[in-house]
């Protein structure tokens, strides 16, 4: 049985190996790192799944960041570890981190990832939103938290302020 429960700042080591195992090495050059740099997720939002024994299997993490005057959630990274993978664990961390940001009061997600993916839980591309360079524009995806969060929402992404 895995148990999905929000991220403490205890986990943040814990959470950083199981990112290093499942994406490539290099995976803070990505221009979507220098959104993060010195900013803490949100906490709540980003949650770890663990297993009975309370070993990792799993995490996903949110940031607060701009887009233009709009407060937005930038999703990721998401991971499972390849000794869970194709259980479903992916999808469960998205939905119920969505449905907490929903009803924490967020209007808007942003991610860049793989849409044939994402779009299964609802992201469509974006167009308007600039993500930092070099960033394919395709990868550049958005999810509506409430009614017309998108609508007029346009303009380079930068880093949170506060």
């Amino acid at each position: 049985m895995i148990e999905l429960i929000a991220e403490q700042p205890q986990d943040r080591w814990e959470v950083e190996a199981l990112y290093d195992l499942c994406f490539a090495p290099g995976r803070e050059a990505l221009s979507s790192y220098r959104l993060r740099d010195d900013i803490p997720p949100v906490l709540g939002l980003s949650q770890v799944a663990r297993d009975e024994l309370g070993i990792l299997a799993g995490a996903i993490r949110f940031w607060p960041v701009h887009i233009g005057s709009a407060d937005t959630l930038l999703l990721g990274p998401v991971a499972v570890h390849p000794t869970h993978q194709g259980e479903g664990l992916g999808g469960s961390l998205i939905r119920d981190s969505l449905a907490k940001a929903e009803s924490s009061g967020w209007a808007r997600v942003l991610l860049v990832g793989d849409a044939p993916y994402y779009r299964r839980f609802g992201f469509e591309r974006l167009s308007g939103v600039e993500m930092p360079p070099p960033t394919n524009p395709d990868r550049v995806l958005g999810f509506a938290l409430q009614d017309g969060a998108w609508d007029g929402v346009q303009g380079e992404v930068s880093r949170w302020k506060g």
